[in-house]
Formats: structure tokens, sequence, C-alpha cells
């Protein structure tokens, strides 16, 4: 079950929706503004790059909102959440959660399809609330085509995908690199830890986009977003990426940056910074 607050400074006002059914859902029926989505690690008490999330949010009070955070998560302690934190354009901030539902180990092993799609954002560098609901339609799409994610393409050029960012693996002269898109994106904060991860345990690191036309130089390819981590990427439209399968690298990658979440992961409360 979703909850959802309105943070006031000496308490939270926890706010019902007629639409409970996902935080996209509690979204859109919050004024227009900016948002934020991550999971909680050890039993709701830390998170992964949170005070990145909290610089999303033009005008937060990090010690309000973390505070904030620390009482709202008190319900969901005896396992992880997923949270949204928003800030409308009015001035007020919400926080909603959800029980976390990780994804079946299949889909690291085994890796996903997805789908290309001219469908942009207005200002790639801000995550507003706007997108989510004018990406419905795109959404819905995925839902009954059981497609796992669709990447944003523009200049025939893969930019990022609409809920994570997108990364492939090249090759020249049997050297690997990594390569991610660097404009044109929303710097996602899993993105970023997932380079630092890398760097210095694996391929060079490129600023790169991938094009349409040249699917075939991708060895490799995955995504990155903060609810679900590192997702090997298999087929890109009807094009199989590299063999069809979970690459080395990716593995190797994906486990890079589950020992930085062990290693990194933030304290929520307030007096812990």
């Amino acid at each position: 079950m979703i909850r959802t607050w309105k943070i006031a400074k000496t308490k939270l006002n926890e706010v019902r929706f007629d639409d409970n059914s996902s935080l996209d859902a509690v979204t859109r029926q919050l004024p227009d503004g900016w948002y934020s989505t991550f999971r909680t690690f050890d039993k709701c008490s830390r998170a992964i790059g949170l005070s990145a999330h909290l610089r999303r949010l033009p005008n937060a009070d990090a010690s309000l909102l973390r505070a904030s955070l620390t009482q709202a998560l008190q319900p969901f302690r005896a396992a992880e959440a997923r949270v949204r934190l928003t800030e409308t354009r009015r001035g007020g901030f919400y926080i909603s959660i959800e029980p976390l539902k990780l994804l079946p180990r299949e889909i690291y092993e085994q890796g996903v399809r997805v789908k290309t799609t001219t469908l942009q954002r207005r200002d790639p560098r801000v995550k507003s609330t706007a997108f989510i609901g004018a990406s419905g339609d795109e959404r819905e799409r995925l839902a009954r085509e059981n497609i796992f994610e669709a990447l944003l393409v523009k200049n025939g050029k893969i930019l990022e995908g609409l809920t994570s960012n997108f990364f492939w693996i090249g090759q020249i002269d049997k050297i690997p690199y990594l390569a991610t898109a660097q404009r044109g994106i929303l710097l996602g904060v899993t993105r970023t830890m997932v380079i630092r991860a890398a760097r210095g345990r694996g391929p060079e690191v490129r600023f790169s986009p991938l094009r349409l036309d040249q699917l075939f130089l991708a060895k490799e390819a995955f995504i990155t977003s903060s609810s679900r981590g590192v997702v090997p990427v298999v087929q890109i439209d009807d094009a199989r990426v590299g063999q069809g399968r979970v690459g080395k690298r990716t593995e190797r990658v994906l486990r890079a940056y589950d020992e930085y979440v062990i290693n990194h992961a933030e304290k929520i409360e307030p007096n812990a910074l």
C-alpha cells in the first residue's frame, strides 16, 4: 500500500488519494513540480546518493526532509521501501512510500527487452512531474507489450531510458569501453554511482550515445535506476545486443555497483550527516 504525507515544519500530515495504485498514479494527482525516487537499504535507514536526490528539489531543506523521511519510514522498517519526494510549484513538499518490490533474480541473470521511442523530455536536466503525465501512453504500451523499458531517441541517437539511464559496451582493437550519453539526458544518481564504481575496475568510460544505425557496435548494454540498480539489456527493438545474453562485463559492473552501494549508502536521519 502506498502512503503519502505532506510535510509541515512540525509534523507530517497524511494525504489520501482516489488512486493509490502506483507512485506515478499518486504523482499525477499532485500539482506539477519536481520529484526524485529512490529505494532504501538496511531496513529503511540508508539510501544511495540521498544528498543528490534531495538536490533535485529546488527549494529543499535537507535537514527537514531527512527528519521527515526518518519519521515516515518507521512503518516500513520491517523490510525496505521505495520512496518518492515531490516539491510542487506551489511550494508544497510530499513523501510517498511503498514497500519495495525487488525484481526477480532472472531479470538480472537473463536480461530484458527494450524498445525505442521518439518521446522527449521538455528539459532533460530537470526531473519534472509533468513528464510522468506526458509519458503515460508510452508506459501503457510497454505494459501491454511486456517490454521492460523504452529508450528515448533523438536525431538517431539513444540518449536514456524513460525511467533510467542507458549504457553500452563497445570495443576497438579488442579493447572494450563503457559508453553512455552525456548531453540531453537526466543525469541520474545511479548513473553517477555506476560510473564511479566502474572506473578503475573495468573498461574506459566514454561519453558517447549509441546510434540506432550502429547497434551492432554494442557488445553488451544495460540500464540503471535508483530502484532497480543495474539491469542488463539483451534486445533493443528487434535487434539482439551482442550474443543476446548477459555479458561478463555487465556482470562485473553489476557486482561493482552492488559493492559500491554497500560502502556508500548514506544514513537518512539528519543527525547522521
